[in-house]
């Protein structure tokens, strides 16, 4: 604990010895001798020498590394890729991931996370049970005999010391399985006999196996399966719609941890259940930028540091690692809940997105969609707009579309069965949540006349010039109001 309040109490000072260990460590790799890091010896310098990158941009390096080349990006072997959802024309991005960033990103990271979990609960009994993981979707690929990828969890699964398999349930054949209505058949069995302590996992399957359990032990709460069950951790997706849900299941106060671990790197976590915000984790092998939400999209956009953050502003995270990401611009927009430590909250995506169930369906993918569905169906769509449907008491989630035809489908169920074929052949992480309508249902579609959008738009003073309909909406506030007005 006393180095977690180390760079939680100096974490500006944290954060430029990070980026000094990883100009130092890549300045004799082929990116780091085309910028020349061997001259850098200050941020300003740092940054005045490297652009912004998005993934197109480190692309063709990663390209090579998977071929087997190293010493291109990061000084040490690059043999593990996160497979993560692509979120332009690919349909997958892999994220190189090197042995530091396992080390002093990911697994000291959660070690941090139980740290801080026993500072505020001192009496927990957590580490007397075991915590049951609900990984991925992705079993581990090879591409050749040293390389090999997996979403995160799988990569993480793989590569856990020893002991780790001491304290966490399933067995590893079960927590990597492919297909995810077996899985949970499986993850059920096996664990309903297990003295379960904590569960992490996306809140999405966490629910259907919730469930799934009850189904099969004839129980009315998950506090009758696991009496000892404590804490649930937590992240990828908005919790809100979902506490209620777990609340309900559990059938007893439950401590309730949000994470934000993406492929790229751990980067926050709640350091206790009532804090507003995750505490920034600053000394974990990432250098953090912080781009003012209006910078996207420049040629030279402006990037600040912690001292410079203000409460409640959105950023767009840039982010510098050791799996050799540079200045690379994850997509998430965050807002600071506090400055002293420094905690903060994902807002969201820097463009448009659905990811109430970890689908991360973004514009380019809706869009596409929406073209294939009408060339396949011979329709025209004027404009469209959707938002997710949350899980009821009874019902998977889903994503109602409201779209206005210039020209109607035959059949509208023919249409929607086009629109969703064509949203899993663009983004794996939609079609995973899809399959057999375990967590996302076929999307519900209402037809508009011709005119409805623009009612709307007259109505919020906002019809003509730059205005636009909101394609895709984490939360319904757009989508209500809409429906609201058209009477639907």
């Amino acid at each position: 604990m006393w180095r977690i309040e180390g760079w939680t109490q100096n974490p500006v000072a944290a954060q430029r010895e990070v980026l000094q260990d990883l100009v130092t460590s890549a300045q004799y790799t082929e990116f780091g001798r085309k910028y020349q890091f061997s001259s850098l010896y200050n941020i300003r310098s740092f940054k005045k020498a490297i652009p912004i990158h998005e993934y197109d941009d480190l692309k063709p390096y990663i390209l090579r590394l998977m071929e087997g080349e190293q010493n291109l990006l990061w000084n040490t072997p690059i043999n593990w890729f996160a497979k993560s959802s692509g979120t332009t024309s690919e349909k997958s991005k892999f994220i190189p991931v090197s042995n530091e960033s396992l080390e002093d990103g990911h697994y000291r990271a959660a070690k941090d996370v139980v740290t801080m979990y026993y500072n505020f609960n001192p009496f927990s009994d957590l580490l007397t049970g075991k915590g049951l993981v609900i990984g991925g979707s992705h079993t581990v690929n090879r591409i050749n005999d040293e390389t090999h990828y997996g979403d995160l969890s799988a990569v993480l699964l793989q590569n856990t010391p020893f002991w780790g398999s001491w304290i966490r349930t399933p067995e590893l054949s079960i927590a990597l399985m492919d297909e995810w209505e077996s899985k949970i058949e499986k993850l059920a069995q096996h664990t309903i006999h297990e003295n379960v302590t904590s569960i992490s996992g996306v809140p999405t399957w966490t629910l259907v196996l919730l469930r799934r359990i009850l189904e099969i032990t004839g129980k009315s709460s998950i506090a009758e399966v696991w009496p000892q069950l404590e804490l649930y951790l937590h992240g990828g997706v908005s919790f809100v719609p979902y506490r209620e849900h777990f609340e309900k299941l559990m059938g007893k106060k439950m401590n309730f941890l949000e994470m934000y671990n993406a492929s790229e790197g751990f980067f926050a976590a709640q350091d206790s259940p009532d804090s507003d915000g995750m505490l920034l984790f600053t000394d974990h092998g990432i250098f953090m930028e912080f781009m003012p939400l209006e910078e996207y999209g420049k040629e030279e956009p402006l990037t600040i540091g912690l001292q410079d953050v203000e409460l409640g502003k959105h950023y767009a995270l840039v982010i510098s690692t050791n799996g050799g990401l540079w200045r690379y611009c994850v997509g998430d927009t965050i807002q600071f809940t506090s400055l002293q430590p420094f905690r903060i909250k994902v807002s969201g995506r820097v463009k448009h997105f659905i990811n109430a169930f970890g689908e991360e369906l973004m514009v380019e993918n809706a869009d596409r969609a929406i073209a294939i569905a009408c060339e396949q169906t011979g329709t025209v769509v004027n404009d469209y707009s959707a938002a997710p449907i949350y899980f009821g008491d009874h019902t998977n989630g889903g994503h109602e579309w409201l779209i206005e035809f210039e020209k109607k489908p035959e059949r509208l169920d023919h249409f929607t069965y086009e629109l969703d074929h064509a949203l899993k052949s663009l983004n794996s992480d939609y079609e995973a949540k899809r399959h057999k309508d375990i967590a996302l249902r076929m999307p519900i579609i209402h037809t508009l006349q011709k005119g409805d959008f623009a009612k709307w738009l007259k109505q919020k003073g906002k019809l003509g010039g730059q205005h636009k309909i909101p394609r895709l909406s984490n939360e319904r506030t757009f989508i209500e109001e809409i429906l609201q007005l058209i009477n639907l």
